[in-house]
């Protein structure tokens, strides 16, 4: 699958996501009988109706027809449950449960431009902050050298700016290997070049450190004007400190050039 056919379908996921996230819980009930689905129905119409469910906040009635096609190798359902556990969405949270569904999805692995390409992908994405942090109370420990490999392959393989990002951070802090800038930065401006504001942000700050003062604070300040709320308070603080060790001169250089990157793209 291309890393734009990717991304797409890696949004309309995050939709399902947030469809889950935003469900309230209703009582408990059986499948209605009305629907003509039941526990013997295939996977996908099981699958369907576990959507439905979590659209309408029958987080019980979902967790049910997930459950059921799970058990019959539906890899979407597999992947909203596991999403369920980790997030304490409809369900206690646990992140153990989530980290072997995602394992499981990751193990069976996925066929070229199969439907479930996403799904293996999240899961790779999703085991490897398990690796990197590790589950408390639990046999998973950290194990920063199994997150970075994890990291690469869907980096590499498939293209995921997240991934991309996320390999980058750990080269330049040595997590899980050697240290390795030039190989950071490559990452660095893949993931820019997706659309990452984090990355660019970051980038901007290595080549700044290298002595791109201008280049450097124009990428970060770009970046702050691209990044979502729950990225600004960390890039703001990193451009912020980077501009109070650059002149006034430099500043306004790299204000008017990062317009210019907002505005028209940069392709170096």
């Amino acid at each position: 699958m291309l890393a734009g056919e990717l991304k797409s379908l890696k949004v309309a996921m995050l939709g399902v996501s947030l469809v889950v996230g935003g469900a309230t819980a209703g009582p408990a009930r059986a499948f209605d009988p009305g629907t003509g689905v039941s526990k013997e129905s295939g996977p996908f119409a099981l699958f369907k109706f576990g959507f439905s469910a979590y659209k309408n906040g029958r987080k019980d009635e979902a967790v049910e027809a997930y459950r059921y096609a799970a058990e019959k190798g539906h890899t979407g359902s597999r992947w909203a449950l596991a999403n369920m556990y980790a997030y304490g969405d409809g369900v206690a949270e646990n992140d153990l449960e989530a980290f072997k569904i995602y394992s499981e999805i990751a193990q069976q692995g996925v066929e070229p431009g199969s439907e479930d390409t996403g799904y293996f992908v999240n899961a790779l994405i999703s085991l490897a902050g398990y690796y990197r942090r590790g589950i408390p109370d639990s046999p998973i420990k950290s194990d920063m050298s199994q997150a970075r490999q994890l990291y690469f392959q869907a980096a590499s393989t498939f293209g995921v700016s997240e991934a991309q990002f996320q390999l980058a951070r750990m080269l330049l802090s040595g997590e899980g290997g050697n240290v390795n800038v030039q190989q950071a930065k490559k990452w660095l401006n893949r993931a820019r070049k997706n659309g990452h504001a984090g990355a660019m942000g970051v980038f901007g700050n290595v080549i700044f450190q290298e002595g791109q003062t201008i280049r450097g604070l124009a990428y970060m300040t770009a970046a702050l004007d691209q990044c979502s709320p729950k990225d600004r308070p960390w890039l703001q603080s990193m451009q912020e400190q980077a501009f109070s060790l650059a002149t006034e001169d430099d500043r306004r250089k790299a204000i008017t050039l990062s317009q210019n990157m907002h505005t028209q793209g940069d392709d170096d």
